[in-house]
């Protein structure tokens, strides 16, 4: 559900940054202010691990469309709702500036669509709330399915809201809206039970990484911290560099969406701020859709599935210690 620069005029681009760089700041208070250490390795392997897991596309049957992991439902069920928001931040800015998925000028409303439901709305709201009565496999599934389709549902009706304000009219709303949703209640289904899989994992393994749960200090994990970072970090390569190459070749829901609509998965930008954003993604995109450029090779895509997550561990990881969001070590 990557938006591209052509999808948002630049007075919404830039409403949307400011939207999501506030968001971003009162997290970065916010995380600052829990100062706990042991979040540093999960941020760093789980941002990875859902960069590896958006290189996936499923295939929706009977429709032509894929879809792919978003990961805010899930960052946000172990991080809690600030660092796994931050954490998606990582994700994003990656896919933009390193492989050119998603725009610059549009990278704001994709903070929003794809991180802001999952990890505030969807941890808080319903995440949180609906674990209070105790936790099981069947209720985090319940509640990952549930959290996932309805945030996702959310971020799908902002992107066409964004696109309505920006004046693109060969999308009309209500055209536009009845492909965009029912696709995206697709996806989102999907989407719920990868993330239930891995946060069942998670309960099973280290159930205190779950955020917001009761009653689960009582359980003995199998596994210490470092063994679960370790399985994660080694299921991401896999992910990326494996199971990557098995990606659906449909377009994706917002592309299958467009192509209904206008007979073309894509629009064409505009000139000026367009062709600046277009200039700078084209100096810092290495490997631009996750591939080698002016090639097809399919190491390509194991490469960037694998060079990508390590990137957005680092990042993730660097800015932790860079923004000196824990102060302390206590692992």
């Amino acid at each position: 559900m990557h938006m591209a620069d052509a999808l948002v005029a630049p007075a919404v681009a830039g409403t949307m940054y400011l939207c999501s760089g506030a968001a971003a700041g009162y997290s970065i208070k916010k995380v600052r202010l829990e100062n706990d250490a042991k979040k540093i390795p999960v941020m760093g392997v789980m941002g990875a691990f859902v960069f590896a897991a958006q290189m996936i596309n499923f295939t929706i049957p009977g429709t032509g469309s894929s879809g792919h992991l978003c990961g805010g439902m899930m960052l946000s069920a172990l991080l809690g709702p600030y660092a796994g928001f931050l954490t998606m931040i990582g994700v994003l800015l990656i896919q933009c500036l390193l492989f050119a998925d998603g725009g610059i000028l549009a990278l704001g409303c994709n903070v929003w669509n794809m991180a802001f439901y999952g990890c505030f709305l969807g941890a808080m709201l319903i995440w949180k709330n609906m674990m209070k009565g105790g936790t099981s496999k069947a209720r985090i599934t319940a509640v990952s399915v549930l959290g996932c389709v309805v945030t996702l549902q959310l971020g799908a009706f902002s992107v066409v809201l964004e696109t309505l304000a920006s004046g693109i009219t060969e999308l009309p709303f209500v055209t536009f809206v009845s492909f965009m949703q029912p696709i995206h209640l697709a996806i989102g289904l999907v989407e719920g039970l990868i993330t239930a899989a891995v946060l069942c994992f998670v309960y099973e393994a280290r159930p205190e990484l779950l955020w917001g749960i009761s009653g689960t200090e009582k359980k003995e994990g199998r596994f210490s911290l470092r063994a679960t970072v370790v399985i994660l970090a080694a299921v991401t390569v896999l992910v990326g560099g494996g199971l990557s190459l098995a990606a659906s070749s449909f377009p994706d829901g917002l592309e299958w969406s467009i192509e209904k609509v206008t007979g073309e998965p894509e629009l064409e930008a505009g000139e000026g701020a367009y062709d600046a954003a277009a200039a700078v993604q084209e100096k810092t995109a290495l490997l631009p859709d996750y591939a080698f450029q002016n090639s097809d090779s399919a190491a390509g895509t194991s490469f960037s599935g694998i060079a990508g997550a390590l990137a957005v561990a680092a990042v993730c990881v660097g800015c932790c210690y860079l923004f000196k969001f824990f102060r302390k070590r206590n692992l």
